[in-house]
């Protein structure tokens, strides 16, 4: 891609159409008419000696050149909103789409039942959630922002921990009252993780104390693990927001397990983005709505 010296009306153009995928409907955003947009656009791609969009029957798409020119387009949004101070237009600015990348049970119990909160507060956002064991790589913007249960280091990096959680062994309140306080950690069924997952330090727990007759499911699904147990499977390990967001209890112990169920691991989780597109408004927007939920959610 060739050097250019991108002007701040070039760069709100390509904005627009990336937004709202269509010239016509990006020239009402701008209010500007279609033609407009049409020729600026063609003379941005020009300067940058590549093409940003693929024409297609159901509107523009975006090219591997506009994913690479996106993240510095709305750095110099965000700056140009700072430089005007105009509250109000930054206000109206958080849209488009914000990639955030999580472990399957923080996307489900924590972060997809809030959406309905965010997209009232703001409608043109759009989430992509990506809910995977597997960690994206923000530097290779594979995600705008990550919820991770370990904390990520680079300079170009921004974190922030969001809590800290104690694990606890919890099962369905029926289950529980049913066995009352047990005095073997095998007196009851067990539900933990797969062999993929064998050195995670609540499956180690698990391994350490429970004999393995009595586990009844293993899965690195912890969704799956979840509802199994609300289900009244049996007992899971799990941090203790997670047992209260879906209605399980604490198993009732005999004091001889205080020993051992003092070794429950506890977790941190923290939120990571990329320093470069912190105060982007779709990118803050989010930030300080997932820090505002989870803080609330998640505290210790």
């Amino acid at each position: 891609m060739a050097k250019t010296q991108a002007s701040w009306d070039d760069v709100r153009i390509f904005l627009a159409v990336h937004r709202n995928r269509t010239l016509a409907a990006a020239a009402v955003r701008l209010g500007v008419d279609t033609s407009t947009v049409s020729r600026r656009l063609a003379a941005f791609e020009a300067d940058l000696g590549d093409r940003l969009f693929e024409r297609t029957r159901e509107g523009l798409v975006p090219a591997r050149a506009a994913e690479r020119v996106l993240a510095a387009a709305e750095a110099m949004e965000a700056a140009h909103a700072r430089l005007t101070r105009d509250a109000s237009d930054v206000e109206r600015l958080p849209e488009g789409i914000v990639r955030i990348s999580t472990a399957p049970g923080v996307s489900s119990v924590f972060i997809a039942p809030a959406l309905v909160r965010l997209r009232k507060k703001f409608p043109r956002l759009a989430i992509e959630l990506d809910a995977s064991v597997q960690p994206r790589d923000l530097m290779r913007h594979e995600a705008d922002l990550a919820v991770r249960s370990v904390r990520s280091s680079g300079a170009e990096l921004v974190t922030v921990k969001l809590a800290t959680a104690r694990w606890i062994a919890a099962t369905a309140p029926r289950v529980a009252q049913k066995l009352g306080a047990i005095t073997r950690w095998s007196d009851i069924a067990w539900i933990t993780w797969d062999r993929d997952l064998a050195s995670f330090p609540p499956a180690r727990w698990i391994t350490q104390h429970v004999a393995p007759e009595a586990i009844a499911l293993r899965t690195s699904d912890f969704p799956a693990q979840l509802s199994a147990a609300k289900a009244g499977l049996g007992a899971v390990l799990v941090p203790i927001p997670y047992a209260e967001a879906i209605g399980l209890v604490p198993l009732e112990l005999a004091p001889k397990l205080a020993s051992s169920a003092a070794q429950w691991p506890f977790d941190d989780l923290w939120l990571v983005g990329h320093r470069a597109l912190r105060e982007v408004p779709r990118i803050a927007a989010v930030w300080e709505f997932i820090i505002n939920q989870f803080r609330g959610e998640l505290a210790a």
